[in-house]
């Protein structure tokens, strides 16, 4: 069979190539998706909490307040993350299933 009108024959690929790669391009899209996430919401609490009143620059201490606050969200962000992915593999293994794919796109973590 021909691709685009060329007489080389079309690239096969198995059915669990195409899973994988699908796979992937999801894990990714989440994990994207998922950083999206996590500014949007370092940029609601902090800058909230550590600008009053915003200015033209930041000062020293709304530069240390919005560091340190960062440090702690993404602390805690990765503290859900693994107790989430602990959580999905104890369902997993309750249901005896391979839920390694959706804790990889629950997460973004591969």
């Amino acid at each position: 069979m021909a691709l685009f009108g060329s007489s080389a024959p079309a690239p096969s690929k198995s059915s669990q190539d195409i899973k994988a790669s699908l796979v992937q391009q999801l894990q990714q899209e989440s994990a994207m998706n998922n950083a999206r996430a996590l500014i949007g919401k370092i940029n609601e609490h902090c800058y909230d909490a550590c600008v009053p009143a915003p200015g033209t620059s930041l000062s020293s201490t709304e530069n240390g307040c919005l560091s340190s606050c960062m440090e702690k969200y993404i602390a805690m962000w990765n503290v859900t993350s693994r107790t989430y992915i602990s959580r999905v593999s104890q369902e997993s293994k309750k249901l005896g299933g391979d839920a390694s794919a959706l804790v990889g796109m629950g997460t973004g973590s591969s």
